[in-house]
C-alpha cells in the first residue's frame, strides 16, 4: 500500500493563488514561490499530508500552454526556489506531485516555434498530430493542426512518435531528479495514449519508490485508466458531481449508487481522487443551495472509499463561479492573512476530519458496506467505522443492525445498541464518524454550526443586502448594472473575505443576465 492511499490532499492553482499577471512576458523570474511557505504551515496544521501543486512550467497564460517543460515559470520564481518548496514541504511531512501536461503543448514551444519557422522543412513536424500544410487557422501559421478542445492555442503533441514519448519521459526523470517530486498528475489523461500511459507506468515503478500517477478523467469507464498497467488513480468526477446534486436534491441515493456502480467497475478497491471542486469547476460553497450541506458533504468527502482532496480556498468556504467562460473567479490570488480564523467553522471542520482520517485506517482501506439509506439519511461502514449523514432540516432517526458501543469523533456524543440494533437521532444537515468502543484513539470534539447561506450580508460590506434594496421598492429586474454589481459584492462578502481578484471580476462583468443568475445562485 502507498502512501497516497492514506492521504489527505490539498490541491492548490499556484499562478491563481500566488496573484501572477495573466500572461507572461518572460520578462525574468519573479519571487512569488517564497510565498508557499505560509500555506505548507497552514497544510500541515489543517491535517493534509499531499499536495497536488498545479501546472508551475514555463507557459504563456494560464499553465497549460506548455513554453519550456524544464523551466519553473517565471511568473512564479525559478528552479531552486521550487525545489526549496518541495524541500519544505517534506519536511513538513507533505508529499508533492505536479502537474504533467503531456497531450499537448503552447504555441511558444521550441517544437512548434520550429515548425512554424521551418514548415515542411521542421525535423518537428512529426511532433504534432495531422499537420496540414494546405490548411490554415486564425493565427496565419499557413497550415493546419489537430488541438485539444478545438483551441489551436494548444496543438496537440503527437504521443505514437517515439521521439516525443522520450523527450516526456525524460522530462519527468528531470523532474524527480531535480525537484524530489512524488508524482503526477497527468492533464487529460483520456485523451493520452494507452500505449503512453504503459511506458509512464513503466517508468514511475522504477524511478521512486511509490511514484503516483493520477489521472484527469472526467466520464466513462474508470478501471480502463486505473490498473496495474496504467494509472494508480483518476478524478473521480461521478463523485464529485453526485456530492453537491445530493445535497441539492436531498437524494443521498445518488452518492450510494455511484459508489455501487464504481464497485461494479471493479474499484471497490481502487482509491479514486475524490474532490468537491478544483480549478475547472465551480467552487462548492457556492454550489451548494444551503450552506449547511457543507459539513454532511465534508464528512462524506473524508469517509467514502477513496482519496480525500481539498482545494485551495474552500476549507474557509470562499465562493467562485464561471463567468462568461472564463476560470479566473475559480482560481483567485488569496493571502492567508485575510482568511486564517481560528473561528471559521468550516475550517475546523476540515481540520478535524484530516486529524480522524489520519488516525484510522478503516477509512483507507475499511471495507464499504451500506447500512441504511433514504433520499435524506444515509448510513455506511468502513470497517468497523459507521458513518452517518443527513441532509434534511428535521432531525432523523436511525435504527442499525450493529453491536456494540461507539462514540461520535466529531461530536463526543456516546451511543450504545440494545439487542443488536444501534438506534439513535441525529440532527439535520450533520454528520458523524462513529469510533468502536475500547479503541485507544480518542479525539477532541468539534462543534461546527454552519449558516445556510440565505442571511442577509452584514451592513459593513461594501454593499448594500437584497432586504436594504426591496425597503427601497426595487426588484432584482429594476436595478441598475452598478446595483446589481454592489449586490453581488454583498453577496460574495457576506461568505467569507472580498479578493481584489472578486472584485475586479465583478466591476468587468457588465452583463445584465450574468449579474442577474450570479445573485440568484446565492439563494
Amino acid at each position: 500500500m502507498g502512501w497516497y492511499n492514506e492521504a489527505v490532499f490539498y490541491h492548490i492553482y499556484p499562478l491563481g493563488l500566488l496573484g501572477a499577471p495573466e500572461y507572461n512576458d518572460y520578462s525574468g523570474p519573479a519571487d512569488r514561490l517564497s510565498e508557499m511557505q505560509g500555506w505548507i504551515e497552514h497544510l500541515k496544521k489543517a491535517g493534509f499530508t499531499a499536495l497536488y501543486f498545479g501546472p508551475c512550467f514555463s507557459s504563456g497564460s494560464h499553465g497549460y500552454d506548455t513554453t519550456d517543460y524544464r523551466k519553473v515559470d517565471e511568473r512564479l520564481g525559478t528552479n531552486e526556489d521550487l525545489k526549496e518548496m518541495v524541500r519544505s514541504c517534506h519536511q513538513a511531512g507533505i508529499r508533492v506531485i505536479l502537474d504533467g501536461v503531456f497531450n499537448h503543448t503552447g504555441r511558444d514551444f521550441f517544437a512548434f516555434k520550429d515548425l512554424r519557422e521551418n514548415r515542411e522543412n521542421s525535423r518537428f513536424r512529426d511532433w504534432y498530430c495531422n499537420v496540414d500544410f494546405g490548411g490554415n487557422n486564425e493565427y496565419g501559421d499557413g497550415f493546419s493542426y489537430q488541438n485539444w478542445g478545438g483551441h489551436n492555442l494548444l496543438p496537440k503533441l503527437n504521443l505514437h512518435n517515439p521521439e516525443v514519448k522520450d523527450y516526456l519521459l525524460d522530462t519527468i526523470s528531470f523532474w524527480v531528479h531535480e525537484f524530489d517530486i512524488d508524482g503526477l498528475r497527468l492533464d487529460v489523461a483520456d485523451a493520452l495514449s494507452f500505449d503512453f500511459l504503459h511506458e509512464l507506468r513503466r517508468l514511475a515503478n522504477g524511478i521512486k519508490e511509490d511514484f503516483w500517477l493520477m489521472g484527469e478523467v472526467i466520464h466513462g469507464d474508470y478501471s480502463r485508466w486505473v490498473n496495474h498497467d496504467t494509472l494508480h488513480s483518476v478524478t473521480n468526477y461521478a463523485l464529485h458531481k453526485a456530492l453537491y446534486s445530493a445535497h441539492n436534491d436531498h437524494n443521498y441515493f445518488e452518492i450510494a449508487h455511484t459508489i455501487i456502480r464504481q464497485n461494479q467497475m471493479g474499484l471497490g478497491g481502487a482509491h479514486l481522487y475524490n474532490f468537491a471542486d478544483n480549478h475547472d469547476v465551480e467552487r462548492i460553497a457556492t454550489r451548494l443551495n444551503d450552506k449547511r450541506e457543507l459539513l454532511p458533504l465534508h464528512v462524506l468527502l473524508y469517509t467514502l472509499p477513496g482519496i480525500p482532496s481539498v482545494y485551495y480556498g474552500s476549507e474557509f468556504g470562499i465562493e467562485g463561479r464561471k463567468e462568461r467562460g472564463s476560470d479566473a473567479s475559480l482560481r483567485p490570488a488569496l493571502s492567508l492573512k485575510d482568511l486564517a480564523s481560528e473561528d471559521n467553522a468550516l475550517l475546523q471542520l476540515i481540520s478535524a476530519l484530516g486529524r480522524i482520517y489520519s488516525g484510522e485506517s478503516a477509512l483507507w482501506y475499511g471495507e464499504y458496506r451500506e447500512l441504511e439509506l433514504t433520499t435524506t439519511k444515509y448510513a455506511f461502514m468502513r470497517g468497523d467505522i459507521p458513518v452517518t449523514v443527513t441532509n434534511s432540516d428535521a432531525e432523523e432517526s436511525f435504527d442499525l443492525a450493529l453491536d456494540g458501543s461507539y462514540t461520535g469523533a466529531l461530536s463526543g456524543r456516546e451511543i450504545r445498541s440494545d439487542q443488536g440494533r444501534l438506534r439513535f437521532t441525529q440532527e439535520g444537515h450533520s454528520g458523524e464518524i462513529w469510533i468502536p468502543a475500547g479503541e485507544k484513539k480518542r479525539y477532541e470534539p468539534v462543534k461546527v454550526t454552519l449558516p445556510s447561506g440565505a442571511e442577509e450580508a452584514d451592513s459593513g460590506c461594501e454593499a448594500e443586502t437584497m432586504s436594504q434594496r426591496a425597503a427601497e421598492g426595487k426588484s432584482l429586474e429594476e436595478m441598475s448594472i452598478e446595483e446589481l454589481q454592489a449586490e453581488v459584492l454583498a453577496r460574495l462578502a457576506a461568505n467569507g473575505p472580498l479578493t481584489d481578484r472578486m472584485k475586479k471580476e465583478v466591476r468587468e462583468n457588465v452583463y445584465r443576465d450574468s449579474l442577474l443568475n450570479w445573485i440568484k445562485s446565492f439563494r
